[in-house]
């Protein structure tokens, strides 16, 4: 326990140290506050907005597009990853699309998103999914095709059917792999749906940055930014206790 909270103190160091260079700049005259409105003024007013109707609505949509898109891309990655790992056929398959696809900038077919799928969350939630399934996908593909081929013997010998194997053997042993693949993902979930939602939204986080902008209400454009930082440091935090939770039996964990 002592160990987890002086991990959880250090990690607050370099965001205390980011705050106060933020402050100083301001403090020092290196950046006018109309420009870089100072961190108290920011916070103040994300904690007078956070109950509000609105800041909920925007929030609740940003958070519906990251769990739609991010849940997809995790079941697609961890079956596709797997799928290719012990299956030739499918890895010739799969191979090839993933060299040509993966280095492809996924924000740039949200145009063409936008017209088969419309202005709502399809689009956003297609985009989330393609951008994170990648990550995902090649840390499953890697982590099965590390697993011990003993313990694909021993269960044969064992008389285990090919499916349960999959899933009793390979799907285990292969977690770290795919928990650090998430983890990517999820990072790139959190900066996608805002990038879309600043492209073209109704609601959402990064609509109000947008909408903050129009008016020059300096504050309220770093308001959705302190917002969507705060989301994905608590989502990844979550994410790492569920990790050492599903890697409890784990030497490195």
């Amino acid at each position: 326990m002592s160990e987890r909270i002086n991990s959880f103190l250090f990690g607050l160091i370099p965001i205390a140290l980011f705050l106060a260079l933020w402050q100083s700049l301001i403090s020092f005259g290196y950046a006018p506050t109309n420009l870089l409105p100072p961190p108290g003024a920011v916070f103040g007013r994300l904690a007078t907005q956070f109950f509000t109707a609105d800041f909920m609505h925007d929030l609740g949509a940003t958070l519906i597009r990251l769990f739609a898109g991010f849940g997809i891309a995790v079941v697609l990655g961890v079956l596709i990853g797997l799928a290719a790992a012990v299956n030739p056929a499918i890895n010739a398959v799969v191979k090839p699309l993933v060299r040509v696809l993966a280095p492809i900038p996924k924000v740039a077919l949200y145009p063409a998103l936008l017209l088969i799928l419309g202005f709502d969350h399809a689009s956003k939630i297609t985009l989330v999914t393609a951008d994170a399934l990648f990550p995902i996908l090649l840390s499953t593909y890697y982590g099965a095709s590390m697993v011990e081929q003993k313990l694909i013997w021993s269960a044969q010998a064992a008389g285990t059917p090919r499916w349960q194997i999959l899933f009793k053997v390979v799907l285990p042993a292969a977690m770290p792999s795919i928990l650090t693949g998430c983890r990517i993902g999820l990072v790139i979930s959190c900066i996608v749906v805002f990038l879309a939602e600043m492209i073209t939204s109704s609601d959402g986080l990064g609509h109000m940055l947008v909408q903050a902008a129009r008016t020059f209400q300096t504050v309220d454009m770093f308001v959705p930014l302190i917002m969507i930082s705060l989301l994905g440091l608590i989502l990844n935090s979550l994410l790492h206790t569920l990790r050492g939770y599903l890697l409890r039996g784990f030497p490195e964990v």
